[in-house]
């Protein structure tokens, strides 16, 4: 029977001369579920989502998915397992137009990432697939357009149809909401809703109220380490956090 957690970290630490960003973290990711890793700035989000995904090393501790230790593992080793950093291990080319970015993560996906000279009759076979894609994120009206003339919301959805291209069974968000107005951040939480569908999803996420909306568990840090873990209600409520956010904003 598969374990019903597809992330597990044990004892997991990062330290920078001397001073551990993350000290002895232990999460549990469910599978099938969206997680938030939340905190005040300096909490240790990114140094914690950095080593999960392998784009850190860790100075001790633990990384298991799927029951598979990945502790020293590389990011392009864990993609092909099945876990894939959005924003980051995506590519989105600017002056290429929205179906041609997604065929060419659909050709890392086959093996072809690096054959740009092979002609566009050759590749036509991918376009029914970048076509369900595009479809799948909302921006297949725009399969023609070049990146760069995209809205900032509908870049970030062209990224995770990118990364969709890898097949993932994990989704790493980091702060997918980042810049973007009220209208892009009501779009962008539809679409992650809608991709976490038989996935799992492990975000990165300053806005609270998109946090309270898309998610099914929240881990709070603080200082390098776990503050709090459970529903939205529970971690908003906790005295600890509470203090913990507004000392922040006091600092």
């Amino acid at each position: 029977m598969v374990d019903d957690w597809i992330i597990e970290t044990d004892g997991l630490s990062k330290e920078f001369k001397g001073f551990f960003a993350v000290n002895g973290v232990g999460l549990k990711v469910r599978r099938g579920t969206i997680h938030a890793l939340i905190g005040p700035n300096g909490a240790g989000k990114t140094t914690c989502f950095n080593l999960i995904t392998k784009f850190l090393r860790p100075s001790k501790g633990r990384i298991l998915f799927n029951g598979r230790d990945i502790t020293r593992d590389d990011p392009a080793s864990v993609a092909r397992a099945g876990m894939v950093r959005s924003f980051q291990i995506s590519a989105v080319f600017l002056h290429m137009t929205v179906l041609e970015n997604i065929r060419v993560a659909l050709q890392r996906k086959l093996g072809l990432s690096m054959q740009f000279w092979r002609s566009d009759k050759c590749l036509d076979v991918l376009n029914s697939r970048a076509r369900q894609l595009a479809a799948a994120v909302g921006i297949e009206e725009h399969a023609d357009t070049p990146a760069v003339e995209l809205s900032y919301g509908r870049k970030r959805a062209l990224e995770i149809a990118t990364t969709l291209a890898l097949d993932p069974e994990m989704l790493l968000l980091d702060e997918p909401m980042a810049g973007m107005g009220g209208e892009d951040i009501d779009r962008i939480a539809a679409l992650i809703r809608k991709v976490a569908e038989g996935r799992t999803v492990l975000m990165v996420e300053h806005n609270l109220t998109v946090v309270s909306d898309l998610s099914d568990r929240i881990t709070v840090l603080a200082r390098g380490q776990i503050l709090a873990e459970g529903d939205y209600h529970a971690v908003s409520t906790d005295e600890r956090v509470i203090e913990a956010y507004m000392g922040a904003a006091h600092a």
